[in-house]
């Protein structure tokens, strides 16, 4: 009898002990009760940077000859609802992009609808060409993009090498309800360099993987607005729906400094959070 209390009292010292480290460790999915740290501004970023990103690549696909002749044809990369047309006879150049005004299912498997409109002067691919992209009714994947993306193509010493500033000055509506606006804002001061894909004639963007550094600043739909330092590059792949890696120290409308870590180059909607000296585990929407 006197071993079996024994046993008993070291059983449950053990199942005690058990629930104490279980309730001293984060919680291995998430126990951020802050909206905004669950996910919020870390899925916000990811999706308009993510679509900034495309909209960029698409204009890119169509500014050259070559390109855009190709996207005129059945075997387009964006689907045979989509034309493209040029004018250079006026000052400043156009080059417009349309998808026509319902969803176009393009080859990415993506929906798009609405226009894309590019200015500029001289020639597309011109070194510090600037592009100024606007938008009519634009929608990817039923959100609608306003607003303003400039980019200046940076010319290196090395062959192939060039990148893009960009300056963003955009907003994306992620409502579902067309009678609610849900508006993430982003304004940013970034560089793009096209790190993969870019070495073979641009027939498919479904190889193409960019790299994202510098700073912006993010307000979601609640109104709270985040700055985002970038201090390892952002990965963003044509094919894939989420950033991909790269990590951003986030500034909150309350402190302290959160670091939001995206991973290190796979397509899923995890990410780390550190907040606190303690890391989350999140999952991003898009």
């Amino acid at each position: 009898m006197h071993c079996k209390s024994i046993f008993r009292a070291g059983a449950l010292l053990i199942t005690v002990s058990m629930l104490f480290a279980a309730a001293c460790t984060p919680n291995a999915t998430s126990n951020i009760a802050d909206d905004d740290d669950n996910g919020g501004y870390a899925s916000d970023a990811s999706r308009i940077e993510w679509a900034n990103n495309d909209v960029i690549s698409i204009c890119d696909a169509a500014g050259s000859v070559y390109n855009g002749a190709y996207l005129r044809t059945t075997g387009n990369t964006l689907g045979t609802c989509a034309t493209v047309g040029t004018d250079t006879t006026h000052t400043p150049h156009t080059l417009t992009i349309r998808f026509g005004p319902t969803d176009c299912v393009c080859l990415d498997g993506r929906k798009r609808r609405g226009t894309i409109v590019v200015s500029y002067n001289g020639r597309y691919n011109d070194t510090a060409q600037t592009h100024t992209i606007n938008f009519d009714n634009y929608y990817i994947n039923g959100n609608r993009l306003t607003g303003t993306i400039k980019t200046i193509r940076i010319d290196t010493t090395v062959l192939g090498n060039w990148y893009y500033s960009v300056l963003a000055n955009d907003s994306m509506n992620i409502s579902p309800d067309p009678l609610k606006s849900m508006f993430v804002v982003w304004k940013g001061n970034l560089l793009r360099r096209w790190v993969q894909g870019n070495t073979v004639p641009n027939t498919t963007r479904q190889d193409d993987v960019f790299s994202i550094s510098g700073t912006a600043t993010l307000t979601r739909p609640n109104g709270h607005t985040f700055t985002c330092a970038i201090s390892s590059p952002l990965q963003f792949a044509t094919n894939c729906d989420f950033c991909q890696a790269g990590v951003v120290d986030v500034t909150g409308y309350t402190p302290p400094v959160r670091v939001l870590n995206y991973g290190f180059g796979g397509c899923d909607a995890a990410a780390d959070l550190n907040l606190n000296n303690a890391v989350y585990k999140i999952t991003l929407t898009k």
